[in-house]
């Protein structure tokens, strides 16, 4: 017997540790729910979630939380809070204390961390105090099923493209405070279920017909004030009460075969009910109170049908005769039908002549408002036209003369004659400087500008051994300045004819820009012509970072020490720090960078440094040459938008090369070689094979194939896919790039610190 149990015990064991090990997590996933966790700012409901060692998996579930697995991911997540159930009208888009999360919070960075959870089916976050505009993002959680965000400060737009999560079945979005118009109802027809009752939404007329297999739909409580939606014939359940829906209750409803509850209370309905609405075959509950519906029911011989257990007329403009099936005296129904010009006793029905004159009242008042929508939009129109001339003549007067004032500004800021070249008056007009780069100097000293007797000083005469290189950008020197501080000397082409002050003005935006991660510009000089006052020359004065570039460091074959991967990240994202904050720290921000690793310098530290940033501005074309006198003002405004336009085109193709610059960077970071010569199609190629484990081992740089681990290696290669193919996968953000290279960062930590 003993040797049975022996048997049975050996045969159960290897199976036990096959489970055990199959619903252990990644370590991505369980970084993903700690770090999901510090979002929430540490609820007590996740005080099991002690640390990486957690086993998530074998948590036992409650009715706050529940974690189920499989396959080493997580594939459902419910957490329910404890926030106070206090009633708030309305939202502003500020967090409450002892509401919402703090002010620290940001939902798009939580949503960024759910997205790493890429398992996921299930997703219930109720009464956490969540608040912020739903993110975009969110649809990429693709293998969702059933998400639930009830009972939070959600606000703004639902987001659009929750439209492509094509297998989402459930969608609950109640007791939020969404406030803007509806856009998402083209779902995949695979939902079934959609409440987004209690919010603030508003809509022209709603179309559900495309979701053919919604069984329950719920838009109660919402200031929706159209025609009732069309909807699907498959519905079982419809909830649009508490509304301000208003029109005649739609001959489509009487066609719902399959409909068990209607409720359309509380609205601006009128018209008599169709008869055929009570005898829908599966129909029991009805609920058409507080309207303005109105004519008699008993004029139609109205049948009830077999299933129908409660109705609610109360409340209308109902008058005639309480038809024999709706009698509460025959059969087991519950009808209400108070509040109406019945002729009935008692039952508390007004006279005949209380309804006829609200329904009079309510045709009178509905003309009313029709006239006076009308007088409104008229008015209206002409109001906007008069506005319209008047802004008008302003922008051309502003545009067309603008070379005028600015020959008058740039002479008053010469025998003004202070240190950056500009007035008092022009810098407090340079609104766009945003005020985070006037912070943190970091010790250097302030911009100035330089004579170009000080750069000859600096770099004797600009001789050959003072030469560092050149680039796209012009030449560059190294050189020494009167009190003993080393300087790089960037000596800019000048191709283009730049009006001074102008160029003037740009070159104090860029000098004033501070960050870890930048080589801080210390200052600039501008030579100009003697004969006619042109540019001739443009030197920018930058700290002087010794070290070297981060291309020198990646390959056996550079000069430099070889980083290792621990090393690469930090640099990486050092750098995308520095671009984040290009982007988005500084108005206007500075985009089309020319990213290369060449550009990456690293001080004693080894702390990146980025080189040769925002100079797009300064060879822009900065001289629109626009006549002044006599010029046609149709023509000057149309110059002008077309200026503009081209403008705004401009700044979002350069976002996207700084993105897809970035991209190349991580690439030739995991590779170790310069990309700079290679197409596209072999950059393509590349990246197939570092997806692919033995594609990495031909591919990759020893010292990264030796010192990174797969997993962290992993996350650059998808974020680097994401960076330089756009067209296979959405465009990423700086902000995500960051985090992927923070988390890949999280996740070698932790593989060093285990070994």
């Amino acid at each position: 017997m003993e040797n049975y149990s022996l048997f049975f015990l050996l045969l159960w064991l290897p199976w036990s540790f096959f489970i055990l090990g199959d619903s252990q997590l990644l370590n991505s996933q369980t970084q993903a729910l700690l770090q999901l966790k510090k979002h929430l700012e540490y609820p007590k409901q996740l005080d099991i979630w002690y640390d990486r060692r957690t086993m998530f998996c074998f948590l036992p579930p409650s009715s706050k939380v529940n974690i189920s697995c499989e396959f080493h991911s997580v594939t459902e997540l419910k957490i329910m809070g404890d926030k106070p159930s206090i009633e708030v009208t309305d939202f502003h888009g500020f967090p409450i204390p002892n509401q919402t999360l703090s002010v620290s919070f940001s939902m798009d960075s939580f949503v960024t961390t759910l997205t790493r959870l890429t398992s996921l089916k299930v997703l219930s976050l109720v009464s956490l105090g969540i608040w912020g505009p739903l993110p975009n993002k969110i649809h990429r959680l693709s293998s969702l099923e059933c998400l639930d965000l009830s009972s939070n400060f959600l606000f703004g737009s639902i987001p659009p493209k929750v439209s492509t999560m094509v297998k989402i079945q459930t969608l609950v979005l109640d007791d939020n405070f969404f406030n803007e118009t509806v856009h998402v109802f083209d779902f995949t027809s695979n939902l079934t279920s959609l409440s987004l009752k209690n919010n603030k939404l508003k809509q022209d007329p709603l179309d559900f017909t495309s979701l053919t297999h919604l069984k329950v739909l719920d838009l109660s409580g919402n200031r929706l004030d159209s025609h009732l939606p069309t909807i699907p014939k498959g519905l079982i359940m419809v909830s649009l009460n508490r509304n301000s829906f208003n029109g005649e209750i739609p001959t489509q409803y009487t066609l719902l075969k399959h409909l068990q509850h209607l409720d359309i209370s509380f609205n601006n309905l009128i018209g008599i009910p169709p008869a055929s609405l009570f005898s829908l075959p599966n129909i029991s509950s009805l609920n058409l109170a507080s309207n303005m519906l109105s004519g008699p029911l008993g004029c139609y011989n109205l049948t009830c049908g077999n299933n129908l257990e409660f109705v609610d007329i109360s409340n209308n403009r109902i008058t005639g005769s309480l038809p024999s099936c709706l009698n509460s005296e025959s059969g087991n129904k519950v009808v209400n039908f108070s509040g109406n010009c019945l002729s009935i006793d008692h039952h508390h029905q007004h006279p005949l002549s209380y309804c006829r004159d609200e329904v009079h009242k309510d045709q009178s008042t509905q003309n009313a408002n029709g006239l006076g929508v009308s007088i409104s939009l008229i008015v209206g129109i002409v109001v906007i036209i008069v506005l319209l001339g008047i802004a008008f003549v302003i922008i051309c007067r502003h545009y067309c003369h603008r070379r005028i004032s600015e020959q008058h500004l740039l002479h008053k800021s010469v025998r003004e004659n202070s240190t950056t070249g500009f007035s008092s008056e022009i810098l407090n007009n340079a609104r766009y400087i945003s005020e985070t780069t006037k912070l943190g100097t970091q010790g250097l000293a302030p911009c100035r500008s330089f004579t170009l007797e000080e750069l000859n000083e600096a770099t004797n005469n600009f001789d050959n051994s003072a030469f560092l290189g050149e680039g796209s950008y012009g030449k560059l020197y190294k050189g020494r300045l009167e009190g003993g501080s080393q300087v790089a000397i960037r000596c800019l082409p000048t191709t283009k004819k730049y009006w001074i002050r102008n160029l003037k003005l740009r070159l104090d935006m860029l000098a004033k820009i501070r960050h870890p991660h930048l080589v801080a510009i210390l200052g600039h000089c501008i030579e100009v012509k003697q004969d006619d006052g042109s540019v001739n020359r443009v030197f920018l004065v930058y700290e002087y970072i010794p070290n070297g570039n981060f291309r020198s460091y990646l390959s056996e074959n550079c000069v430099g020490e070889v980083l290792n991967w621990s090393e690469r990240l930090a640099v990486l994202i050092g750098v995308c720090k520095a671009v984040q904050f290009l982007h988005t720290g500084v108005i206007p921000g500075f985009f089309h960078n020319r990213l290369k690793t060449n550009n990456i310098l690293l001080n004693e530290h080894r702390m990146a440094k980025l080189n040769d940033y925002g100079l797009s501005i300064i060879s822009e074309e900065t001289n629109n040459n626009y006549k002044v006198k006599g010029q046609d003002p149709k023509s000057c405004l149309k110059q002008r938008y077309l200026v503009f336009e081209q403008y705004i085109c401009r700044q979002m193709t350069r976002l996207e090369d700084d993105v897809y610059s970035f991209g190349l960077i991580l690439l030739e970071t995991m590779i170790g070689s310069s990309l700079a010569a290679k197409k596209e199609g072999t950059l393509r190629d590349e990246l197939a094979c570092l997806s692919k484990q033995e594609g990495r081992g031909r591919l990759m740089n020893p010292v990264v194939s030796a010192t990174a681990s797969q997993e962290s290696i992993s996350i650059v290669i998808s974020i680097t896919n994401k960076c330089i193919f756009p067209e296979l996968w959405s465009r990423p953000s700086f902000e995500d790039i960051l985090w992927n290279l923070q988390y890949a960062a999280q996740v070698q930590d932790q593989i060093v610190n285990k070994d």
